[in-house]
């Protein structure tokens, strides 16, 4: 992983709100663009610029309101009375949010790179300021590469809601429902039948279930993938699960760990991105894509994603 500050505790409270500084080429619009790229996310709600979700941290759950003031700064503010009386929780909730928004990132050597890339030097100027942004829990990260195999991005999107809304929690506020995702260890006690009502195929529930599993068993943990040496060991060890394939395996390292290098090679959006970018009629084959992954060494990650953004 590169460049990574160590700001993570820089937060204060004013009347009970959390204010977070964020980074000078931090831009809200370009970010909240990518959370509202569809209307059937079911996991937070975006109007005026403010996000509206759950965060739940181990047994914490809180509702909060998002938004960013005109000082730059980010205004995290608890509703339903959900607001953790402990600090250490609410400090959980500002790594929470930090990681969410891979605020730690310096980003300058990635903009520097771009800016002086054929490719991305367009995509960079119309979405500067825009972060990978995370899915910080591991179950929920490998769950969403999973439902989304091999199928269109809607249809993952109505595939997670029923998954959500059948097994997850939620709390209540102005008549409406803020999810929470289910957890591993309750997914880890059902079987497909389960899973029937929802149009995922059988072998999509057999590996959600397995993943829940192994993770209840305590074999696989996101503490553990962070500790191992390198990207290509922790590649290696998701690969070893049944249903995570390369790219199952580098969306999780780009989304849920962080890697910059992470590198979905095979990933149909980045693959429709660079032939647009290009005016090509073909996709690019596999070799042009190894150049392109040369040319962006360590900011892979960060380069896939802009070019996500030009087809959403």
């Amino acid at each position: 992983m590169a460049n990574r500050q160590n700001t993570m505790d820089i937060w204060q409270e004013v009347n009970g709100d959390i204010i977070i500084d964020l980074p000078g080429d931090f831009d809200i619009k370009a970010n909240l663009g990518y959370l509202e790229r569809n209307k059937n996310e079911c996991m937070f709600e975006v109007e005026n610029e403010i996000i509206t979700r759950v965060i739940a941290v181990k047994e914490v759950r809180t509702l909060v309101k998002i938004y960013v003031n005109d000082y730059n700064q980010m205004i995290v503010q608890f509703l339903n009375d959900s607001r953790p009386r402990n600090k250490s929780e609410r400090a959980e909730i500002v790594r929470y949010i930090r990681e969410w928004f891979d605020l730690d990132r310096d980003l300058s050597p990635f903009y520097e790179m771009a800016k002086a890339d054929t490719l991305l030097k367009g995509p960079v100027a119309e979405f500067f300021g825009l972060r990978v942004i995370g899915v910080p829990d591991l179950f929920e990260a490998l769950c969403w590469g999973v439902l989304g195999q091999q199928i269109n991005l809607a249809f993952a999107y109505t595939l997670k809601r029923q998954f959500v809304e059948k097994f997850g929690d939620s709390i209540e506020w102005n008549g409406k429902n803020y999810w929470v995702f289910p957890s591993f260890e309750q997914i880890a006690k059902i079987t497909t039948e389960d899973l029937a009502d929802i149009k995922m195929t059988l072998k999509k529930s057999e590996y959600i279930i397995g993943i829940a599993q192994l993770m209840a068993s305590g074999e696989l943990s996101k503490e553990e993938l962070l500790r191992m040496d390198s990207l290509k060991e922790a590649e290696k060890s998701l690969i070893k699960i049944r249903g995570i394939g390369p790219w199952t395996a580098n969306y999780v390292l780009m989304r849920c760990l962080h890697f910059t290098s992470a590198y979905p090679i095979d990933d149909v959006g980045l693959h429709n991105a660079i032939k647009h970018l290009t005016g090509s009629e073909k996709k690019p084959v596999k070799e042009e894509l190894l150049v392109y992954s040369t040319m962006w060494e360590n900011w892979q990650a960060y380069a896939t994603f802009y070019l996500w953004r030009v087809l959403y």
